[in-house]
C-alpha cells in the first residue's frame, strides 16, 4: 500500500496537467453549459478546482494549514449560501487541493452567480479553531469566458490587506464546434459531458447500453435510491494526467419497502400454521391440549408481528433507519444505515469505471439485546434443548432433522400440485365442452404428470407412519385405551432407515391390527386416485378414437349426423363429468389426509420447545429481514450496471450471484453476539432467489421489488423497465430462478478487538472466515468449470484470481491480530469475480466510513494509476470532506466520527481519520 499516515509538514505534491479548450464562448453556450446535460445528470454543470500561493499568516513562525469554503449567490438572492469546502491541508503556503468545487443541476447557478471563496486557517484542527485568512470573489461568467477558464485572484483579509493568490481552473465540459454533427458519428467513448441537444429518441437506448447508470436519473435505480450526496475530486496519476472522480451516497426506499412486505409474508405463514391446525380435526384430551399449548404462542407472535406491521405501515419517517435508532422496537426490522456508496472515476480517455458497496449497520436483533449471546449459540442451545426433550419426554418421540425438513416439503408440494391437478381438470372439462381434441390431449398430459407427480409424493413410508400417528390420536382410536401417554399404550416414533416409523406398544393385540389396517386404508386412498386418472385417460381415448375413425361414406348416414350434432358437442363433457369429479373429490382426499399427518408429525415435534422455537425464530427473522433488505439493493444495481456485460449475465444464470459481506465487528463482549446474529442472517440469504421480470407499468411503484414465499425460501421478483428487460439474455427472461453464494469475511479493527485477542476469544471470526474461504474457492471452482475466464471484468493487477486466492487462504490461516490483508484481499477477488460488496461495522457510520473510503483510495492507485504520493492525502480527502462525513450528521446530528484518540492507537494504521474529523459523539 502506498504512502503511510505522515506526521508534520506534508511534501508539496505535483498539480494535475489542465486540459482547456482555448475558444471563447457565447452567452447561449454559457446557459447551454449551466443548464446541464440531461444525457448524464449526474455531470456538474460547472466544476472547478483551487489553489492557493503565498499565503501569509500573521504568526510568521507557522506555516498555515488551510482550506478553501465556496460560497454563492445568484440575484435577486441578497445573501450568501455556503456551497462546499475543501480538505484542510497543513504546513504549507501552497497548498493545492484535491476536492473540487462541483454544482450540479439542482444548484440553479446562472452567469449572474457570484462565488465567493474564503480561506480559512485551521490553528487546531482537533479543537476546530480557525480563523478566516482571506476571501476572493468572481461571477460565474467570467470564469467560462476566460480564454483558459483559469482565474487568479488576490485573497484579501477583512482588513482589505493581500494574504496571498488563489487560482481557479475550471474543468470545461466537451463543446461540439459544429452543432450539426449527427450523432451516430460521435466517438464511441464520449465521456458524456456533451452539452449539445441530443436526438431524444437515443437517449433511453444509450442508457441501457452503457454500463453506467445515474442514481438521480435512472428509471430503475431512481426508484429505489434516493437522497444522493455527490462530492468531486480531482486526483493526479503516474502519467501526469488526472482523475475526474465521483463519490455519491445514497439511501434507499427498501429500507422500508421490504421490511414491511417481509412482515406481512411472515404473518400469512404462521395464520396458516394456526389453521393447519386448527383443522387438524378431533384429538383425544392429551394432544388436544398440547394444540391449545401452540396455538396459544403462535397467536401471541402473531400479534407482535401485527404491531410490526402497523408500525411500520405508520412509520412516516425518513427512508433509512438512523443508527442512534438500531435498538427502536417499531422500527427493528429496518436495516440500519443503509446507503449505497458509489465511486465513479473517468480516466483521461473519457471511460467510466463505477464501483457499489452497500453498507450497512451489522444486521442485529438489537432491540432484544445480547446478554443472552447471539443466533449462533442460540441455535446451537435450542438444538441441544430438543434433543435432550425428545429423549425425556414421556411421548418418546425420535426423529431426525432430515424428516422434519422432508415433512415440510411434503406438505409445501402437496399445496401445489392440489391446485394444479384442480386446474387442469377445469381445463379438460372446458376443452370437453369446446370439443377440442388438440386441446383435450395437452391437457390430459398435463393433468396426469401432475397428478401421479403427487401420488408419488403421497406414497412414502413418512407419511404413511405419520397417518397412522393421527388415526391413533383420534378419540374414538383412544377410546377404549390409555391415552398416548399412558405406560400401557405408547405411540412410538423412531428412526428407521431415514423415516419416521410408527408402532404402538401395548398389552392388547388389537393396536397392531389398527396399524395395519390404516396402512392398507391410506394406500387404497392413492390408489383410487390412480385409478379414477387411468378411467379418464382411457375413456379420452375412446372419444379420440371414435371422433378420428373415418365415416362408413354412406349418404344415408348424413341426415342422421345432422340430427345428432346438438347432442354429440355436449357428448364429451357428459362422458368425462363424472370421471373429472371422482378425481377431484380423491385428490382432495388424499391431499387432506397426506397434509394433516403431515401437520400432525410437526406439532409432535415442536411441542417440547415451541416457546423457544417461537422466540428463536423472531430474532432470526429480524437479522434475516436485514440483511435480505440489502442483497437486492445490491442486487438491483449489480443488475442495472451490468445489463449489456454478457459475460456477467450468463454467471449471473448459471452460477449464481456472488455476495460478499465484510464486517468489521470486534469478536468482545456485545460486538460477538452481533457477529453471531449476522453470520447466520448472511448465511440464510442461502434460500433466497431472484426472478426478473418486466414491468408492467412506467412509474415508481412499478420498479419496486415484490417478495414472495415463506421461512423455507423467498423469492424475490425484480421488475425491469421494457428496455432494459429486452437487453437480458433469453434465460433470464424466461423466468429462471437466479441463485445467491454468501460470503462473510470478519476482521476486529477497534480497541475491544485488542482485548479479544489478549484476554478473549477470536475463534468465531476464525470460524467464519474459513467457512467463507471455502465457499469462496467453492464458488470459483464451479465458474471454471462451466463459465470462460472471459466473462470476468479486467483488472490492471497483475495478480491472477487463483493467486489471489491462495493468499487469501493463507491470510485466513495465519494467527494474525488485525490482520486487514483478509479484507483487502477479500474484497478484490469479490470485484474481480463479479461480485456484490457489502460492507459493515455496528452503524455502518464510522469504522465502515474508513474502510469504503481506503478501498476507494486503493482501487484508484492499484486500478487507475493515481500517484502514489497522494495517497495518503486523497484518504484523509475523501474522509474529512466526502460522503461518509455527511453520513455521521445525518445519523447523529454531529459532523464527526465516533472515536477517540486512544481508541485510534489500537486502529490499524490505515484506518484513522485525520486530525479534526473525529470526537466523542453518539454511535
Amino acid at each position: 500500500m502506498a504512502g503511510g499516515r505522515e506526521r508534520g509538514a506534508r511534501p508539496q505534491r505535483p498539480w494535475s496537467v489542465y486540459r482547456a479548450n482555448t475558444f471563447e464562448l457565447s452567452n447561449e453556450m454559457i446557459g447551454l453549459a449551466l443548464a446541464g446535460n440531461s444525457q448524464d445528470p449526474d455531470e456538474p454543470v460547472l466544476e472547478f478546482s483551487v489553489a492557493c500561493t503565498e499565503l501569509v499568516t500573521p504568526a510568521l513562525d507557522r506555516k498555515p494549514n488551510s482550506f478553501v469554503a465556496a460560497s454563492c449567490t445568484t440575484p435577486p438572492q441578497a445573501f450568501w449560501t455556503k456551497h462546499a469546502q475543501t480538505e484542510v491541508i497543513e504546513g504549507t503556503s501552497n497548498p493545492i487541493f484535491l476536492s473540487s468545487v462541483a454544482f450540479f443541476q439542482e444548484s440553479n447557478i446562472n452567469q449572474q452567480t457570484q462565488v465567493k471563496l474564503a480561506v480559512y486557517d485551521v490553528k487546531d484542527r482537533s479543537q476546530g479553531t480557525m480563523y478566516m485568512l482571506g476571501s476572493a470573489l468572481f461571477p460565474v461568467k467570467e470564469l467560462l469566458q476566460d480564454k483558459n477558464h483559469r482565474l487568479l485572484l488576490e485573497l484579501r483579509s477583512a482588513e482589505n490587506e493581500r494574504v496571498g493568490n488563489i487560482s481557479v481552473v475550471a474543468w470545461q465540459m466537451e463543446e461540439k464546434r459544429d452543432q450539426r454533427t449527427p450523432v451516430a458519428h460521435l466517438p464511441d467513448t464520449i465521456n458524456g459531458r456533451t452539452v449539445l441537444p441530443v436526438d431524444e429518441s437515443l437517449t433511453e437506448s444509450m442508457g441501457v447500453r452503457t454500463k453506467y447508470a445515474s442514481l438521480c436519473k435512472d428509471t430503475l435505480l431512481h426508484s429505489v435510491f434516493g437522497g444522493t450526496m455527490s462530492r468531486m475530486y480531482r486526483f493526479p496519476t503516474t502519467d501526469g494526467n488526472h482523475l475526474r472522480v465521483l463519490e455519491q451516497m445514497a439511501e434507499s426506499v427498501l429500507s422500508l419497502n421490504i421490511p414491511r412486505q417481509f412482515v406481512k409474508l411472515l404473518l400469512e405463514e404462521d395464520a396458516v400454521r394456526v389453521c393447519e391446525l386448527e383443522e387438524l380435526g378431533e384429538l383425544s384430551p392429551c394432544w388436544e391440549n398440547l394444540r391449545r399449548q401452540i396455538v396459544s404462542q403462535y397467536q401471541t407472535i402473531i400479534l407482535t408481528y401485527q404491531e410490526t406491521l402497523t408500525d411500520l405501515t405508520d412509520y412516516r419517517g425518513p427512508s433509512f433507519k438512523a443508527s442512534n435508532l438500531k435498538a427502536e422496537r417499531k422500527l427493528e426490522f429496518m436495516p440500519t444505515n443503509l446507503h449505497v456508496q458509489r465511486m465513479r472515476v473517468q480516466d483521461e480517455l473519457g471511460f467510466d469505471h463505477t464501483y457499489d458497496v452497500i453498507t450497512i449497520g451489522a444486521p442485529a436483533a438489537h432491540c432484544q439485546g445480547f446478554k443472552n449471546s447471539g443466533l449462533r449459540k442460540l441455535i446451537q442451545k435450542f438444538e441441544e434443548a430438543k434433543k435432550h426433550s425428545a429423549l425425556s419426554s414421556s411421548q418418546s418421540i425420535v426423529y431426525i432433522p432430515q424428516d422434519i425438513v422432508r415433512a415440510k416439503e411434503i406438505i409445501a408440494h402437496i399445496n401445489t400440485l392440489k391446485t394444479q391437478v384442480s386446474y387442469y381438470a377445469e381445463r379438460l372439462s372446458r376443452a370437453a365442452k369446446e370439443r377440442s381434441a388438440n386441446g383435450l390431449e395437452r391437457t390430459l398430459a398435463i393433468l396426469a404428470d401432475k397428478t401421479r407427480q403427487l401420488v408419488t409424493v403421497c406414497d412414502c413410508k413418512l407419511l404413511s407412519s405419520a397417518i397412522q400417528a393421527l388415526n391413533a390420536a383420534r378419540p374414538e382410536y383412544i377410546a377404549s385405551k390409555a391415552s398416548p401417554s399412558a405406560d400401557s399404550e405408547q405411540v412410538v416414533l423412531r428412526n428407521d432407515q431415514d423415516t419416521l416409523l410408527a408402532k404402538w406398544s401395548g398389552r392388547n393385540s388389537r393396536s397392531s391390527l389398527h396399524a395395519d389396517w390404516h396402512e392398507e386404508e391410506w394406500e387404497k386412498v392413492w390408489l383410487n386416485v390412480d385409478k379414477s386418472l387411468e378411467c379418464i385417460i382411457q375413456r379420452v381415448d375412446k372419444l379420440l378414437q371414435k371422433e378420428r375413425r373415418p365415416s362408413d361414406g354412406s349418404q344415408d348416414s348424413t341426415h342422421s349426423d345432422l340430427q345428432a350434432g346438438v347432442s354429440k358437442k355436449g357428448e364429451w363433457s357428459e362422458a368425462l363429468y363424472p370421471l373429472l369429479t371422482t378425481l377431484t373429490e380423491c385428490v382432495a382426499m388424499m391431499s387432506d389426509k397426506a397434509k394433516k399427518s403431515m401437520v400432525f408429525l410437526l406439532m409432535q415435534d415442536s411441542a417440547p420447545t415451541i416457546a423457544m422455537d417461537l422466540s428463536l425464530q423472531y430474532r432470526r427473522d429480524v437479522v434475516f429481514c436485514q440483511t435480505l433488505t440489502a442483497l437486492i439493493c445490491g442486487f438491483i444495481i449489480k443488475l442495472r450496471n451490468c445489463l449489456r456485460d454478457d459475460g456477467f449475465l450468463r454467471q449471473l444464470y448459471t452460477i449464481g450471484l456472488l455476495a460478499q459481506f465484510e464486517s468489521l465487528l470486534s469478536t468482545y463482549g456485545e460486538e460477538l453476539a452481533m457477529l453471531e446474529d449476522m453470520s447466520v442472517g448472511i448465511m440464510d440469504l442461502r434460500n433466497v432467489t431472484f426472478k426478473v421480470t418486466q414491468a408492467t407499468g412506467s412509474s415508481a411503484p412499478d420498479m419496486l421489488p415484490v417478495i414472495t414465499g415463506n421461512r423455507d425460501g423467498f423469492n424475490v421478483r425484480i421488475p425491469l423497465p421494457g428496455t432494459m428487460f429486452d437487453a437480458l439474455p433469453r434465460e433470464i427472461q424466461n423466468g429462471m430462478l437466479l441463485r445467491v453464494q454468501p460470503v462473510l469475511f470478519n476482521v476486529g479493527i477497534n480497541e475491544q478487538q485488542t482485548l479479544a485477542e489478549k484476554f478473549g476469544d477470536t475463534s468465531l471470526q476464525e470460524i467464519i472466515n474459513l467457512e467463507s474461504l471455502a465457499r469462496l474457492n467453492s464458488y470459483y471452482e464451479q465458474f471454471k468449470e462451466v463459465l470462460p475466464e472471459d466473462c470476468l471484468p479486467r483488472s490492471r493487477s497483475q495478480t491472477c484470481l487463483p493467486e489471489l486466492l491462495r493468499f487469501l487462504g493463507q491470510n485466513v490461516h495465519a494467527r494474525k491480530n488485525k490482520n486487514v490483508d483478509i479484507l483487502w484481499q477479500a474484497a478484490e477477488i469479490c470485484r474481480r469475480l463479479n461480485g456484490v460488496r457489502f460492507t459493515s461495522c455496528k452503524s455502518a457510520k464510522d469504522r465502515t466510513a474508513m474502510s469504503v473510503t481506503l478501498e476507494q483510495c486503493l482501487i484508484l492507485q492499484h486500478e487507475h494509476g493515481m500517484a502514489p504520493q497522494v495517497f495518503t492525502q486523497a484518504l484523509d480527502c475523501m474522509r474529512s470532506e466526502g460522503c461518509r462525513r455527511e453520513n455521521t450528521t445525518k445519523n447523529v446530528g454531529c459532523r464527526k466520527y465516533a472515536f477517540n484518540s486512544l481508541q485510534l492507537k489500537a486502529f490499524p494504521k490505515h484506518y484513522r481519520p485525520p486530525d479534526g474529523t473525529y470526537g466523542k459523539v453518539d454511535t
